[in-house]
């Protein structure tokens, strides 16, 4: 008997942390994973127990986008995409220079938007696939300290948004484009941030597992929502905030101060205990 076909996904920033374990959770569901990152030596280690596909891949090179997309493809029909590549910054606004700004939108919004596009072009063709974008609850609100960072995310909700509008007005019915908004996540993007004031934000709810996002992403991945927030609360909290900005910025002094409570939390947890 010919062993079942397992559906193809490309996962971007898959050498560590939250990439990483969204491959691997895809992987354990009966997906081809192709993993992809600007580290070609990390993402071939990272892929290597799971199956060793992997590819390097700057989301910032929109040809380079397409020509994954084409080599996933190859394999079979491209079922989803995963766009996970993100960058962090923080701090004032006005302390960021452009280049810096520059990236952080080439990364986290109009990388995200090559992956969407390139995609897109296979999927549309095939008539069904799926685009997942992991946005963050700074999509859904204006991070104090994470302007720039919230900003980047923003324009992605919006993006993925509107592109499954035109799709649906388009008449692809089996196209889906889904977005993952899940609170702080340990991993090495806020390792090092324990002490940031600018991060305070990303400690302010449940500190989430790689794991715990990774395995929403693959119940997501079988059945696509426009928008899901993890924890599910939070993302009714920051809505409600959303709609209310002077409230939001009223509150700004406690949320800084549940934030540093949060990263003292964390950091006791994180600690060894020999060591504190």
């Amino acid at each position: 008997m010919t062993p079942p076909v397992r559906p193809v996904a490309v996962v971007t920033g898959a050498a560590g942390g939250l990439g990483r374990a969204i491959a691997t959770a895809l992987h354990a569901d009966g997906w081809s994973v192709l993993l992809t990152d600007l580290d070609p030596a990390a993402v071939a280690a990272a892929a290597a127990p799971l199956g060793g596909w992997s590819a390097a891949l700057d989301v910032r090179d929109e040809a380079a986008c397409a020509a994954v997309a084409a080599t996933a493809a190859g394999r079979g029909e491209l079922a989803l995409w995963v766009n996970n590549a993100g960058i962090l910054v923080t701090g004032p606004s006005w302390e960021h220079d452009g280049p810096t700004r520059q990236r952080v939108f080439d990364v986290n919004a109009l990388g995200a938007m090559n992956g969407t596009l390139a995609a897109l072009a296979v999927m549309r063709e095939q008539g069904h696939g799926h685009v997942l974008n992991v946005v963050s609850l700074a999509g859904l609100i204006a991070a104090p300290g994470e302007t720039v960072y919230a900003a980047s995310k923003h324009a992605l909700l919006a993006f993925s948004l509107g592109t499954l509008s035109d799709l649906r007005i388009a008449g692809y019915r089996r196209v889906h484009v889904s977005c993952l908004c899940p609170d702080g996540i340990w991993t090495p993007m806020l390792h090092d941030r324990l002490d940031d004031p600018g991060a305070v934000a990303s400690f302010t709810g449940s500190m989430l597992t790689a794991q715990q996002v990774a395995a929403r992403a693959v119940r997501l991945a079988r059945r696509p929502r426009p928008v899901v927030s993890l924890p599910r609360w939070r993302g009714a909290q920051v809505r409600l905030l959303d709609v209310l900005p002077g409230v939001a910025v009223a509150l700004t002094p406690i949320v800084q101060a549940a934030g540093r409570a949060g990263q003292r939390r964390q950091h006791r947890r994180s600690t060894p205990p020999d060591r504190r």
